[in-house]
């Protein structure tokens, strides 16, 4: 057998290296290793290689074989995972959905740039700086590229008005644009207010404390924090809003670490909240920072929390920068609640389809239909710091009242008319429509709520248009059970639409199992407070 052929340059390269790496990182240094094995690639490979990629990879490739929740981000991964929690963005000020292959304006930001200049409600955008974005099926992200720019930069927008025979242009000047984390805020009841946060952004402390004075305003006593779905953020936003409900010295959350001593966050006794009684309400997906909030106030018996067991997520991962802007989320400790409970679920290094296939595993055990089918060792027990009642680690927060989630809520119709995008494509049709009409019928949302009704015409509309992408009812008893919730939903939409994301949520509490059963217990909750 001949031995394969090495040029005396390559050979010479490989032993340079080699004494390179024995000499300055000495002969079993790990990193040298990495480091040896990625220049002899990048050197001797039969085929060229993108270093830069190569050494992305060998980063995420460790990093996998750590916890769930260390990561590595590109630059560009950074910019736009920081973006929903930094509180604003550079851009012109629209929200908007794309109709028919056309940036259909859903409602412009109150006093933005785009709303500044005459931009409205129903405007369809279809050139950007006299470039088509409209009928060239431009994906979404790309479309946001050519809206969005540094602020005080100008961008040139054509403009299709219904009822406007010619095309309208504006030139809009980029500006800082609010992103909102708190998305629900009014009376649900009589001294009963209701905040809905949808992360813990740079922001949302302040949100949320006008959103107290507001509702105190309005007559608030008592309070349904609603943190369902909200999948965490800054641990400092989570802090200063415990903060508001907890009396001085009480600790709110500790962290700590094979590597990082224990750092405590305590209350500072000055809080607007520490008063009334409190519901906390939570699922599933409420993760991070929204189980420290949770937790801090459930261990110290100052809310009932409501709902089925969060996610688990009480890893404290570092950012570490890297020289291109890139950056690695390093877990450096644990999260633990003021009792003593870790709140990260159990996990097995380097399997992560295990741990992203969570919620179907709680589904299939019954965990999420059924709190008997919810078990928990006795060394899992803890007790709350004030009423000494029992409650349980081992990853996430279990409510004290149990909500089950419907799995006959929606119909597979409903389900299916939802993923084909049948229902708010549909939605967004009529109001285009009928956005005119719409605001002189119903000059506020009180007269709205009170009085609009889903018309006819748009549940054909529905039912027409799922049948052209094969969506149709098993029978007529299917169709009937998906009527009360569909239109439902789709009152909410054309709320939203009209209004904002709050009214929204005011129609689709009414029928939210969790809220409702919040507005049940939330005299108990004055138990806790005497």
């Amino acid at each position: 057998m001949k031995r394969p052929f090495i040029t005396f340059a390559a050979l010479l390269l490989t032993i340079t290296i080699s004494a390179q790496f024995r000499i300055n990182l000495g002969k079993d240094s790990p990193m040298g290793k990495l480091q040896y094995a990625e220049m002899a690639i990048s050197n001797l490979y039969v085929d060229s290689v993108d270093e830069n990629k190569l050494v992305e990879d060998a980063i995420r490739g460790m990093l996998e074989k750590l916890d769930p929740h260390s990561s590595y981000s590109t630059a560009e991964e950074v910019k736009k995972l920081n973006e929903p929690l930094q509180g604003n963005f550079d851009g012109i000020g629209v929200q908007f959905n794309i109709v028919d292959d056309t940036l259909l304006v859903i409602q412009p930001t109150t006093k933005g740039p785009s709303e500044k200049v005459g931009i409205l409600a129903g405007d369809r955008i279809v050139t950007v700086n006299d470039s088509a974005i409209a009928g060239v099926k431009m994906p979404r992200d790309v479309i946001m590229k050519r809206l969005r720019g540094p602020r005080g930069t100008k961008v040139k927008l054509g403009v299709v008005r219904r009822g406007v025979p010619e095309m309208l242009y504006f030139n809009v000047t980029r500006d800082k644009i609010p992103v909102k984390s708190v998305s629900a805020v009014y009376m649900i009841r009589p001294g009963i207010g209701l905040i809905r946060i949808d992360n813990f952004g740079a922001t949302t402390y302040d949100e949320f404390m006008a959103a107290v004075q507001t509702l105190k305003a309005q007559g608030m006593n008592d309070l349904i924090l609603d943190l369902q779905e909200n999948g965490g953020g800054y641990l400092e936003s989570a802090v200063h809003i415990a903060n508001e409900f907890l009396r001085s010295n009480d600790l709110i959350v500790y962290t700590e670490g094979l590597k990082q001593r224990r750092n405590e966050y305590r209350a500072d006794g000055h809080g607007k909240l520490t008063l009334g009684n409190v519901v906390v309400l939570v699922n599933e997906f409420s993760a991070s920072a929204a189980e420290i909030v949770t937790g801090a106030l459930q261990d110290h018996d100052r809310a009932l929390v409501v709902g089925r067991r969060s996610f688990g997520k009480g890893l404290v991962q570092r950012p570490i920068e890297l020289p291109d802007e890139s950056m690695i989320r390093l877990t450096v400790a644990h999260y633990y609640t003021p009792s003593g409970r870790c709140i990260q679920k159990p996990y097995k290094k380097g399997e992560l389809k295990e741990y992203e296939q969570d919620f179907e595993n709680r589904l299939k055990h019954g965990e999420l239909t059924n709190r008997d089918s919810i078990h928990f060792d006795d060394s899992l027990k803890y007790a709350t710091l004030r009423l000494h009642r029992t409650v349980y680690g081992g990853g996430g927060i279990m409510p004290d009242e149990f909500v089950p989630l419907d799995t006959l809520q929606y119909t597979r119709f409903h389900r299916q008319l939802a993923a084909k995008n049948v229902i708010v494509n549909s939605n967004l049709h009529y109001i285009d429509n009928n956005r005119k009409q719409l605001k002189k019928d119903y000059p506020d949302f009180a007269t709205f709520q009170q009085s609009f009704s889903v018309p006819q015409s748009l549940i054909d509309t529905i039912i027409a248009e799922g049948e052209k992408v094969n969506v149709k009812p098993k029978d007529d008893e299917e169709l009937q059970r998906t009527m009360p919730y569909l239109k439902m939903q789709l009152k909410a939409l054309v709320a939203r639409d009209l209004w904002d994301i709050s009214e929204y949520f005011q129609i689709m509490n009414e029928q939210n199992h969790t809220v409702q059963r919040a507005l049940q217990v939330i005299g108990k909750a004055s138990q806790l407070t005497r």
